[in-house]
């Protein structure tokens, strides 16, 4: 084989090895709604990322999980591109929405439409007991 072979497999090897896969976890008991966007658009091999999702639009109770992959079909358009189109595949689980606290657990209450002021001191509330508890403080904001 002459050298061109060599470099022409050497890059084939390069450009077809890699993978991209980042997750995101809230800490939230996933539930069984997920939603999926097979081709979110991304530019520039993933440099422009594609549209922020809104997780309360999408999940009612909370996001568990945020997975971010590139698929086989996803790297074929890229690699087609020459990566100036670089489609992902974006999964979002939702927490599950039996999520009551026990009562062991202690938590602070915002009332909806609470002000600015109000929320920051339920934060400063929240801080306060749980440094004098140990324990996680929750604060809860009203639907």
């Amino acid at each position: 084989m002459n050298k061109v072979s060599y470099a022409f497999i050497a890059v084939f090897a390069l450009l077809t090895t890699g993978c991209f896969h980042a997750q995101v976890t809230t800490g939230l008991p996933p539930g069984d709604v997920v939603w999926e966007d097979a081709f979110a658009n991304s530019w520039i091999g993933g440099l422009v990322p594609p549209k922020m999702i809104d997780g309360e639009e999408v999940c009612e109770s909370g996001v568990a999980m945020v997975d971010t992959d590139l698929s086989f079909l996803n790297q074929l358009v890229g690699a087609i591109t020459m990566g100036i189109y670089t489609p992902m595949r974006i999964r979002v689980t939702c927490a599950a929405s039996d999520m009551a606290l026990d009562s062991t657990e202690s938590s602070v209450d915002v009332a909806q439409g609470a002000s600015e002021g109000e929320v920051v001191d339920a934060f400063e509330q929240a801080v306060e007991s749980a440094l004098e508890t140990g324990e996680t403080v929750y604060v809860r904001f009203a639907k």
